[in-house]
């Protein structure tokens, strides 16, 4: 599959080794597809993986990961051009983290919206499913603990397109439980942020959630 990757930071690089590893094409997509770190990551990510504009990356792509900073979001899918994504599945990433008041963060949208609503507001045509907002990069692509693979909490209207991601992410080591239609973002963003103030508490990044049942 290809795959194009709207973000060049942390999140971004980690699912796109991870999509190299698998066999997918990757293109990662930036305001500045030569930028070092860009560079840099093409080279790590091997020869499944290219560089280029938002743009570029969006008309490549026949799945998008939207992993920029929140406060770039808009402008990062203005720039990839909706168009470029109508009828695709998109993987959404984002937090909609405020770090205004310095950090750790403040969570910006609460209980009547969410970063996920919003981005499916502003890709109306596109398939958007809310994942991978839960867990560090780190752990993103094939997370080891000892407790057995971690669960990652799913959201979005389309019943196909999260067919799609579950099968993804199950491909990249994960479990998988799908808790319903794009509102429950305002559930999963709110979660993540128990992952962050656990991280700012207690300077780890090796920490991820498991449902249990009886």
């Amino acid at each position: 599959m290809k795959i194009g990757i709207l973000g060049t930071g942390n999140v971004g690089q980690a699912l796109g080794i991870g999509f190299a590893a698998l066999g997918h094409e990757a293109k990662m997509g930036s305001r500045d597809p030569g930028q070092e770190k860009v560079r840099d990551w093409v080279n790590k990510a091997g020869a499944k993986a290219s560089a280029g504009t938002f743009a570029e990356a969006a008309a490549f792509s026949e799945l998008a990961v939207l992993c920029t900073i929140w406060t770039g979001a808009e402008n990062a899918i203005q720039l990839a051009g909706p168009d470029n994504l109508a009828g695709k599945v998109v993987i959404d990433t984002i937090n909609p983290l405020d770090f205004s008041g310095g950090i750790p963060p403040k969570i910006a949208i609460g209980c009547t919206d969410s970063a996920g609503e919003q981005i499916q507001r502003w890709l109306p045509d596109s398939r958007v499913v809310k994942a991978f907002n839960i867990v560090g990069s780190p752990h993103m692509f094939r997370p080891e603990f000892p407790g057995g693979p971690p669960d990652m909490f799913i959201c979005g209207n389309d019943d196909q397109a999260k067919a799609t991601v579950t099968d993804l992410l199950k491909a990249f080591g994960w479990s998988v439980i799908d808790i319903g239609d794009m509102e429950c973002a305002r559930y999963l963003e709110p979660m993540a942020m128990v992952w962050i103030r656990h991280f700012f508490r207690f300077n780890s990044v090796n920490h991820a959630f498991k449902l249990l049942r009886k």
